[in-house]
């Protein structure tokens, strides 16, 4: 029975970084300006996409994700590194070199892979959601507290995080209230320490979202009751990325905190398969952009030092 013959690599890298977010341009950069010859592929779909602006980023605090990714793209580009738009579909380890597939039947391969495809966020099921996501409905204190600071915040409760959840946006404003929905009683000791500081509880499920001239007014309850909001804090469970590592051994596992699904990695980002590093939301579901730049450039810079290992040692064997 015939067979399709392998696809020929398009070009032959010393690293190929998976995901063009902050995490992989990072490492990009860290890897270019040790003068190896990297390819980053992207996607198109930054987990951040809804949002209208970057937070707590020193020096970038209030830049629109796609500036930041331009900004980033240029630098990486000043120094040698291509940046291509495609969908890694499968990746190999083949002698000393990984292939990559790559859609639109292109291959490269690459001495060392840093794989930093982020996560996706799975929310809570309630009708309109979604489209609110980044807006008035947020999720992260961090990210998007301050712009929602002094309204009336409201804590949809699907898990026992979410009391700390309540109390993180406690601290910006004094009028949330936590909603018990489908989440679990709240720890007494928690509870306690949250109505003491005047967070009000509302029991009963909440059935959906009231929005009116595009602005989120309340949410739903399913017995017909209705609460005043501006904002909805929800609690997505967090599945990292990871379809593309199956081939290598590789795959997404339950996080400790039960947030759901990340890739494991040493500090350094060094998975347990040799040569392929991960970086940013894919190992790490609580990394702000900050963050997964720093480990992205953490990781850039380990895997130049395996090189540099690697390059030495055949060297020494009288390898070109």
């Amino acid at each position: 029975m015939a067979t399709d013959p392998p696809t020929p690599p398009e070009s032959d890298v010393d690293v190929l970084v998976v995901g063009g977010g902050p995490a992989g341009l990072a490492a990009a950069l860290v890897l270019a300006r040790s003068r190896r010859s990297v390819v980053v592929v992207d996607a198109g779909e930054p987990r951040n996409a809804p949002a209208e602006a970057v937070h707590a980023f020193l020096t970038r605090d209030g830049t629109p994700p796609a500036r930041l990714l331009e900004l980033a793209r240029a630098e990486v580009a000043g120094y040698g590194v291509e940046v291509r738009t495609g969908r890694v579909v499968g990746a190999a380890r083949g002698g000393d070199r990984f292939l990559v597939d790559l859609d639109g039947d292109t291959a490269v391969t690459a001495r060392r892979l840093v794989v930093t495809t982020g996560l996706v966020d799975e929310l809570p099921p309630l009708p309109g959601l979604a489209e609110r996501f980044g807006r008035d409905v947020v999720h992260c204190p961090y990210c998007h507290g301050y712009e929602v600071r002094d309204r009336r915040i409201g804590v949809l409760a699907t898990s026992p995080m979410s009391t700390h959840q309540a109390g993180l946006f406690r601290q910006l404003s004094d009028r949330v209230v936590y909603l018990r929905h489908t989440g679990p009683a709240p720890d007494p000791e928690a509870w306690a320490g949250l109505a003491a500081r005047g967070v009000d509880f509302v029991e009963g499920e909440v059935a959906g979202i009231d929005v009116r001239d595009d602005h989120l007014v309340g949410v739903a309850l399913a017995d017909g009751s209705r609460v005043d909001l501006d904002v909805l804090v929800v609690a997505p469970r967090f599945v990292a990325r990871a379809e593309m590592l199956a081939g290598l051994g590789l795959e997404a596992v339950e996080h400790p905190s039960g947030v759901g699904l990340y890739v494991p990695a040493e500090p350094t980002g060094r998975t347990g398969v040799p040569g392929v590093w991960v970086a940013g939301n894919v190992a790490d579901p609580s990394a702000q952009v900050v963050s997964a730049a720093a480990q992205g450039n953490l990781a850039g810079a380990h895997v130049n030092a395996d090189l540099v290992a690697e390059d030495t040692a055949l060297a020494r064997q009288g390898v070109a």
